[in-house]
Parts: C-alpha cells; structure tokens; sequence
C-alpha cells in the first residue's frame, strides 16, 4: 500500500499501524516534504522504528514530483524533464535527497515521474527527450549509489507511455539498468491495460494499481472503476510478473474506510490471480 492515501497529512507511526493492521505487508514512501520530510534524518529513523515494529516492508519510493499536495492538488511542481536547467537540477537535488533515506531505511526501488502529467499542462520547455535522457542517467547513477534501482513510471505524457518508455531503454539508454513501474490506473487513462501490461512485459519491474472512469486520474480503490481488471490480471500473468502489486488509492474522506475497501479489493486480486 502506498503511503499515498494518507499523502496529505504529515505521515505518522498511526498511518503505519493502520496499513499493517488491513494486512498489507509492505509500502511505497512518497517523497513530498509536506508528507514526509526526506531531508530530515530523523523522519528516516522515526520510519525505520515504525517498520520493524509493524513488520512491513520498505518496497519502493516514489520521487518527488512536487513541494506538496493540498485539497487533492499539486503545488511546486518539479520536473526533471525540463528544458530550464535551474528547474531540471532542482528536482534532481530533491531526488537525491530522498534516495539519502536508503541509507537508513534499505528499499529496491525509486519509482520516477520522467516530466509532469499532460494533465498539469506543463510549459513548452518540458520533456525534451535528450533532457529527460540526461535526467534519467543522473537518477541512476545516484540510484546506484545507495543500492536502489530505478524503474520509470507510466504516466499521461509524451515520454512516458507504455511504448515511449520500452523505446528509451531499449533503443536510447545504452542498457542502463532501468525498469518500468506499471501504473494500472495511468495505462487505462491512455488506452488499453492489457496491452500495455504485454508491452512493458520485458522491463517490468514494480507496480501501481489503482481504478479511474478512464476520463479522470482520480485513484480510486480497484474494481470502482471500469478497468477490466479480468483482462489486466491475465495479461500480467501473461507476461510471468509475479512480484508486488503496490495499491497507490487516494484518500476520499476516511483513510481507514479507504484501507478496508482496499484490503477487500486485494484480497479478489489475490483470489482472482489463485484461479487464473
């Protein structure tokens, strides 16, 4: 479970308890500073206390990709896609900082926002291609350097569909050790889920499952939207991926009411994947 369902509140040993006791067994951290103050070694300490003691897992952080979320809305936005080098070396220097937290609380993976949604309508001066290349292999090598691997996510933009990103790895990163992060939920908004599953099927490496109407990015918990997740589920066995599938929910009034929707949700996923 993503700490995302509680991404607007300061992230608390409460939050974590809650996700332990709805049987979820591991986390991915988001790195917004209003949410988690990845700068602050302590907040690291405090997290690796509240992990041992509810006996979750650290899976994957996502990188920052902006200064915080407030009423469900983003506010200084970060890209590292972009063409104004002092914006592009700012989201870079947020990302190191948060991959600094591995050094404390060990996790695999950095799951990575190449650029902004198209839905932010971001400036013409972002995602060049060569800009979020360049981007990419510094995350990287920051990445390496703390034992993490790096897996781009799928998003609504022009870098970063399904397609666009096995091109990048397989034709432009010179085998740089990079994946993908499947986001269920993004992959519908920009067609099909199944098919995006098969072509991401050689680079997947983490995932986000969550639901939409296919019109608006809103995360719902799964089966509340209209993801043929029968279709999804047969596609991602298809394909061997047998790793964690990470709920990434928002939170739509009650947190806890949204993590038992989610526990429910999990365990048909878990059911449907058994009778597959």
């Amino acid at each position: 479970m993503s700490t995302h369902v509680f991404h607007e509140s300061r992230l608390t040993r409460e939050h974590v308890v809650h996700i332990a006791a709805h049987g979820f067994e591991a986390i991915e951290l988001f790195a917004t500073r209003t949410h988690f103050d990845y700068h602050d070694a302590q907040a690291a300490d405090h997290l690796a206390e509240w992990l041992a003691d509810t006996r979750l897992t650290l899976h994957s952080m996502h990188a920052p990709i902006g200064e915080g979320l407030k009423d469900g809305r983003w506010f200084g936005t970060l890209s590292n896609a972009s063409r104004d080098d002092a914006q592009r070396r700012a989201a870079l220097a947020e990302t190191r900082a948060a991959l600094q937290v591995a050094r404390r609380v060990p996790f695999r993976f950095l799951v990575v926002h190449l650029g902004v949604p198209s839905s932010a309508q971001p400036s013409r001066d972002d995602a060049p291609p060569d800009v979020a290349r360049r981007s990419l292999e510094d995350i990287v090598a920051m990445a390496a350097d703390v034992g993490v691997r790096v897996a781009v996510e799928v998003i609504p933009n022009r870098l970063s569909g399904a397609a666009a990103l096995v091109e990048l790895i397989e034709d432009h990163l010179d085998g740089l050790d990079v994946g993908i992060c499947l986001d269920y939920g993004h992959a519908h908004l920009m067609g099909d889920v199944a098919e995006a599953v098969e072509t991401v099927s050689g680079h997947l490496w983490t995932t986000h499952i969550h639901d939409n109407d296919g019109q608006r990015d809103d995360h719902r918990v799964p089966f509340s939207g209209s993801i043929d997740w029968g279709a999804a589920i047969v596609a991602t066995q298809k394909i061997g991926y047998d790793d964690v599938l990470m709920l990434e929910v928002a939170n739509t009034g009650d947190p806890v009411e949204i993590l038992q929707r989610s526990a429910r949700a999990r365990a048909r996923l878990d059911a449907a994947f058994l009778t597959m």
